[in-house]
């Protein structure tokens, strides 16, 4: 599947290449001022490339705290997409985002969508800043300083101070490719009238809106579509009335920057995808049947505004911020059967125990995801490592993690069976753990974060230990588990139920409510590990005096209680350095509230 997309990804930009470069040698061709319009969208686009890597800078976990505070209902996904849209002038920023966080497990699908909605309508604003200002001031004198500075700033070693310098650059190169397409189609005025080729009526509408659509998907940005839709109406290359059809058009091609960022990513962030294409073509179409009734809004909306009556451009503004309310406006309402919808036609994909269902390109765009990413990988092979552990001891992981008394369980699987442990080790937890580390090792962080995938390999280097120690356990624990020395079988059968109860307790820990009483669980299953072993080697002392077990059968019982300690401490490990969705403080808090070895030996000593 994944190679499938590669392919569909790798063609398209085989197709786009060779398309962009042939009508840009055509355009040059019939007129050397197209030449300036061309940079001036080329300048418009790159700084819309630094303002993302500007505002990538500040994602780092803070993106993640503002999600999850302000996406747990609709209104606050659409206030969300709409800010974030407004603040960073790029909806497929906004988009890559959602889908890179809707991806890691971060926010929901429904919270997805209503982020998407917004983004919609918060990219209306563009249209008023170039209409409202851009065309009416002379914003090339604020470009050069704002360059000046930003550049400055992006040699500074500073992340933040860097990301401020790439969103002040990206400003100016916005500014300036507004200002050399302003200037561009004036002079290209003079050589072609472009309103020669004007289509009225339904035919036009329908025909530029295709224009639209083609020139976004070739630009990857519906606001420097409607920059250029813009600044071409300004200079009078193009009527009012095809204006509002490429404006439609370039609404509906947005959608081609979800869909190619969904490719890389699980089935949550194509249904968002999907999710985005429905919307707009649902906003697309209101707005070609309708046309004539919005067209009546935009006089009523602009007399009312104290727009000029010849000031298209600010009308256009007014035509797209209420063509895209208005498609919100339709679909909330049904907002939940679309998430039904969307789960029902994109299905989840089958669990296939060696390929990772988390760690996708589109999780790797930003620090957040990321380390979301690799946190429920882990967890993923958290769970089936336990599961692989109470099939080795000869459970069931649903019987381990029933209400039923562990004394029972053992007692239920009183004769421990075959299970290839060799086999689950290398089909199901290897090749996923080889998975998260060269995962990680394709990140650069800093601080907190660097922090928090060091944990995760560490996670992970648990679990490969506690399955190596499975191994070495399982050869003694088949052999005498099932002895005809009662003492034997008695102290191996409760290694197996000190293994089930361990597990128990860990899970409860791992999904408490209240994070100090998981703390202190933790704590207590370290204290009580160390007492077993104690007690174990007291036991041993007394079956070997009275002559019930041999010394190699004790040596032997020994060292299993060592694998035995080492499963459920790495298991311990394994929960204290990842399985939990916390703040970066509340880790670092849980880090420094766990008892260490030194600390655990020392509240033994005190009590005895």
């Amino acid at each position: 599947m994944r190679k499938g997309h590669s392919i569909l990804k790798s063609t398209l930009k085989k197709i786009l290449l060779p398309t962009i470069l042939t009508i840009l040698a055509y355009g040059f061709w019939i007129s050397p001022d197209f030449k300036e319009i061309a940079a001036g969208v080329a300048i418009f686009l790159f700084g819309m490339l630094s303002l993302e890597e500007g505002f990538r800078a500040f994602t780092g976990g803070m993106l993640e705290k503002v999600l999850k505070r302000t996406t747990d209902k609709l209104w606050k996904s659409l206030s969300f997409g709409v800010v974030s849209t407004t603040i960073m002038q790029s909806s497929s920023l906004v988009s890559v985002i959602t889908i890179s966080f809707l991806s890691a497990g971060l926010i929901g699908l429904g919270e997805g969508i209503g982020i998407i909605f917004g983004a919609n309508l918060g990219t209306t604003t563009g249209a008023w800043l170039v209409a409202g200002f851009g065309l009416k001031v002379k914003i090339s004198a604020y470009a050069m300083p704002m360059l000046v500075f930003g550049v400055i700033m992006i040699f500074q070693k500073s992340r933040y101070l860097q990301g401020f310098g790439y969103v002040l650059a990206g400003l100016g190169f916005l500014f300036l490719g507004i200002h050399h397409m302003k200037e561009g189609f004036e002079a290209f005025k003079a050589a072609i009238d472009l309103t020669d080729y004007a289509v009225a009526g339904y035919p036009g509408l329908f025909l530029f809106t295709l224009i639209g659509i083609f020139a976004t998907v070739i630009m990857q940005s519906s606001h420097a579509t409607l920059v250029l839709i813009i600044t071409a109406l300004a200079a009078n290359q193009i009527s009012y009335e095809n204006a509002l059809a490429l404006a439609i058009g370039a609404n509906v091609g947005t959608t081609i920057t979800a869909i190619l960022g969904s490719l890389s990513s699980n089935e949550q962030g194509k249904r968002l995808a999907g999710a985005h294409l429905i919307f707009n073509l649902v906003t697309g179409l209101i707005a070609i049947i309708f046309i004539q009734q919005f067209l009546s809004l935009v006089e009523v909306f602009s007399a009312a505004l104290g727009i000029n009556a010849n000031d298209f451009t600010l009308k256009l503004a007014v035509f797209h911020t209420l063509f895209n309310l208005a498609g919100v406006l339709v679909m909330i309402p049904f907002t939940s059967k679309l998430v039904t919808f969307l789960e029902r036609v994109v299905r989840s994909a089958d669990d296939n125990f060696a390929e990772p269902r988390y760690l996708n390109e589109s999780a790797i765009e930003f620090s957040d995801t990321a380390l979301e990413a690799l946190r429920l990988e882990t967890e993923r092979i958290y769970d089936k490592t336990i599961k692989v552990i109470a099939r080795g001891m000869s459970f069931e992981i649903s019987d381990v993690l029933s209400d039923d008394k562990i004394k029972n369980v053992v007692k239920a699987y009183d004769n421990t069976d075959k299970f290839d442990i060799d086999d689950a080790y290398e089909h199901e937890i290897k090749s996923l753990c080889s998975a998260v580390l060269g995962f990680s090792n394709r990140l650069s962080f800093d601080d907190a974060p660097a922090r928090g995938v060091g944990r995760i390999r560490m996670a992970n280097q648990s679990l490969l230990i506690a399955m190596k120690n499975l191994k070495h356990l399982q050869k003694n624990m088949r052999r005498y588990a099932n002895s005809d020395n009662q003492y034997v079988s008695h102290e191996y059968n409760r290694l197996r139920q000190r293994i089930a109860k361990a597990i128990r307790r860990i899970e409860k820990a791992k999904n408490a409510v209240d994070f100090d009483a998981s703390i202190l669980s933790l704590d207590a299953l370290k204290l009580t590990l160390e007492k077993n072993m104690a007690q174990l080697h007291e036991r041993m002392d007394e079956l070997i005096r009275e002559s019930h077990v041999s010394v190699e059968v004790a040596i032997s019982l020994m060292n299993d209680s060592h694998y035995t300690y080492s499963i459920i401490h790495n298991l311990i490990q394994v929960n204290q350095n990842c399985l939990k969705s916390e703040e970066s403080n509340e880790l670092e808090a849980e880090h420094m509230i766990a008892l260490d070895k030194d600390e655990i030996s020392s509240v033994l000593i005190d009590s005895q």
